[in-house]
């Protein structure tokens, strides 16, 4: 095992809708031996338990191995120079996209944010809004030149999924293949069938 499949990966929920996705993922990369810590915003627990039940965020948090507070500026992921696999921020709000593409740093979701893409490591961001502003639109465009990737929460149906759990299980599994996590079930495409 490379060093690199190694180190951890930080997984940051907030409180745009789509918190499947979040579990889905956490569930995928817990399967495949990645350590993943857990940051949950304010709106991402408000969102979680609506979504997912009362113990929706309970189920989050049993997954994680390690969960941080979201206002702890003085966590590990808050710091450059801590070596981790990847960030990804599912479901991922219009604002706090905004305020990564702007640079800005209020809570630890966004400074880890920000230390990824000074350090040049792997971001996916997954935004859920519709319809798009200009400002939203103008914010992908600047968090994706910064080095952040655009992984919008867009399910495909050609997998032919019979639960909404198939459609986000899917989904997660291809961010979890575009960070080089095996995901051994996922289909890849092969055309269709000649008739």
């Amino acid at each position: 095992m490379t060093e690199d499949k190694r180190e951890p990966l930080v997984l940051a929920v907030t409180g745009g809708s789509g918190i499947l996705y979040a579990l889905s993922f956490l569930e995928i990369a817990q399967g495949a031996g990645v350590s993943v810590h857990l940051i949950v915003s304010a709106a991402g627990e408000t969102v979680a338990r609506h979504e997912l039940g009362p113990e929706g965020l309970k189920s989050l948090i049993e997954l994680a191995d390690e969960v941080h507070d979201p206002e702890n500026l003085a966590a590990p992921p808050a710091s450059g120079s801590a070596r981790w696999r990847a960030m990804v921020v599912v479901p991922c709000s219009m604002g706090t996209l905004g305020a990564i593409a702007h640079g800005i740093s209020r809570n630890l979701i966004q400074r880890a944010a920000d230390c990824f893409l000074k350090e040049r490591r792997p971001l996916v961001l997954v935004p859920r809004e519709t319809p798009l502003n200009r400002i939203h639109l103008e914010n992908m465009l600047r968090a994706h030149d910064a080095g952040a990737v655009i992984f919008p929460a867009m399910p495909g149906f050609y997998q032919l999924p019979s639960s909404i759990e198939d459609l986000a299980r899917a989904f997660a599994g291809r961010i979890a293949n575009h960070l080089g996590i095996p995901v051994p079930w996922l289909e890849q495409w092969k055309g269709l069938p000649e008739e």
